[in-house]
């Protein structure tokens, strides 16, 4: 009796039995159409095995025996059986299991089913981007599953993003169902958000289309808000990038009076002490790369400040009081100083590494930031204060600032007036190769490196005030914001051309800038 009823068990469960196929003979099978269903198959499992099994598969490393469809990964030159992860003798007879556009479709699908339920929430999130791009039906169990287990707040919240947008994108979803899932959609607010909306505008049910529409605007909305912070980001790295190019030119030009052209020389001859430093440490020294810009930082203040004290020396002493000369003589200087270092380095762009904490980005609430843009404005910011505190708190400061409001009272008090106008060039042109360090990291290398730099310059310290600090930092960061908000409706050239005029116009109602320096003027 009792085998009777096992053999009436048998032969009831055998269909079901015959209805579920082993995921693994599949992958061996001869059609494309089969190993895809054993790839969902083998997704769908459970297996512990399925993700080294479908990594293999998408590496080309899964290989069949033909005789018995029985499955081995090759690793290097070992291999092991897919089912169990044993090792396997070679066989000449194992061929590779193919895969087409389908198929890798397919695996990609499955990998991202398993890193759903992944111990690392960093690839449980890439899994739930991953089901929200593609919205493929077939994974929402495993993201069902996957929800209720989860407990990484910012983890759930893309896998709700990732639930709906599958039921949007499933024939049959009811139309509750749809109305229930479009706040998390909209909520995401970005554009493949839109583009799902957007394609509910053909759903039969009307109010779904109503909503769609109002998530749209409210989305429209949120992106313009966010383009228009984004700019505002831009253009205060934009600022930042001005303000450490013509911070030194702010001193050198108050204090002395004298349009100096070679300033962007300065800057790039920072950048090519930075390379210099950087390729001593790759030879010498490479653990010490992650510290290479902290160390060109005080060598190409040295050795921009020096040149600065030398032209200053041997050519500007004797040009005070006639600017047109001086203009003359310094554009004369870049030039001998691009033809020189394009002697010695070739004309070519020279490569300068970033540390990796300069490297990559992140997301703040919608805006995108890169981390070497941060440290850019960080360190300008330190550049600035660290300049403010020498010319408040320091007896060369308070010489320089008498100078600068003053040069004759100051020379008969007894400073020595070609001594602070020496110190201060060298200054000025010390911060400049320190701009030449933050700006290799943004910019090309070259010989030509400071001509981009020394017209916007001039017009930074024109804008704010000659000789005034805080006026250099308003300016900069000004004329950045502006010509960023600009630019995506009159174009960068327009915008540049913009904000010239507007100075042009500015100048002629404050001739002194937005801060004038004040002193008694007793020059004349």
């Amino acid at each position: 009796m009792t085998r009777l009823l096992t053999l009436l068990f048998l032969l009831l469960a055998a269909p079901a039995l015959a209805q579920a196929p082993d995921p693994y003979a599949q992958l061996a099978g001869d059609g494309y159409a089969e190993i895809e269903a054993g790839v969902a198959g083998l997704a769908a499992s459970g297996d512990p095995r399925a993700g080294t099994v479908l990594s293999a598969l998408s590496d080309g490393r899964l290989l069949a025996r033909p005789s018995d469809k029985a499955l081995f990964i090759r690793q290097g030159n070992a291999l092991t059986d897919a089912k169990t992860g044993a090792a396997a003798p070679d066989d000449p007879a194992l061929k590779p299991v193919r895969a087409n556009n389908r198929v890798r479709r397919g695996i990609e699908a499955a990998q991202g089913q398993l890193n759903l339920v992944s111990p690392d929430p960093a690839k449980r999130r890439e899994a739930a981007d991953a089901v929200f791009k593609a919205r493929d039906a077939a994974a929402l169990p495993a993201l069902d599953t996957a929800l209720a287990r989860e407990k990484d707040a910012g983890v759930k919240q893309v896998m709700s993003e990732a639930r709906a947008a599958v039921l949007l994108a499933k024939p049959g979803t009811s139309e509750a169902d749809k109305l229930a899932a479009l706040p998390a959609i909209q909520a995401r607010g970005d554009g493949d958000a839109m583009g799902i909306l957007r394609g509910l505008g053909a759903d039969p049910s009307e109010a779904v289309r109503a909503a769609a529409g109002r998530g749209i605007a409210a989305i429209e909305t949120r992106l313009a808000i966010l383009g228009a912070l984004q700019n505002v980001w831009y253009g205060i790295s934009l600022g930042s990038v001005l303000l450490l190019a013509a911070i030194g030119l702010a001193i050198t030009f108050g204090v002395m009076g004298i349009i100096n052209m070679a300033h962007g020389e300065m800057v790039m001859l920072g950048a090519y002490t930075t390379y210099l430093v950087q390729e001593a440490i790759r030879t010498k020294a490479p653990a010490l790369f992650p510290w290479s810009l902290a160390i060109s930082i005080p060598c190409a203040f040295l050795v921009a400040g020096l040149v600065g004290v030398l032209i200053e020396r041997f050519i500007i002493r004797f040009l005070y009081g006639r600017p047109l000369e001086t203009l003359l003589a310094t554009f004369g200087v870049s030039l001998v100083l691009q033809q020189a270092v394009r002697s010695l380095f070739g004309p070519t762009n020279r490569e300068v590494g970033a540390p990796a904490f300069m490297s990559g980005a992140f997301d703040f609430y919608g805006l995108a930031i890169t981390w070497g843009r941060m440290w850019i404005i960080l360190f300008s910011l330190a550049v600035f204060i660290g300049l403010l505190f020498v010319l408040r708190k320091t007896s060369f400061g308070l010489k320089t600032r008498a100078v600068t409001q003053n040069r004759r009272m100051a020379a008969a008090m007894g400073i020595r007036t070609p001594y602070v106008d020496a110190l201060t060039f060298g200054l000025g042109s010390g911060i400049a190769g320190i701009a030449g360090v933050a700006l290799s990291q943004i910019d090309n290398v070259s010989p030509n490196l400071g001509q981009g730099y020394i017209i916007d310059s001039f017009l930074v310290v024109v804008f704010g005030g000659v000789g005034n600090l805080w006026g250099t930092l308003v300016a900069a960061l000004t004329l950045g914001v502006v010509n960023k908000l600009a630019e995506p409706y009159v174009g960068a050239v327009l915008a540049k051309i913009g904000l010239l005029i507007f100075i042009i116009l500015f100048i002629q109602k404050r001739p002194r800038g937005l801060f004038a320096l004040k002193g008694r003027a007793v020059e004349s």
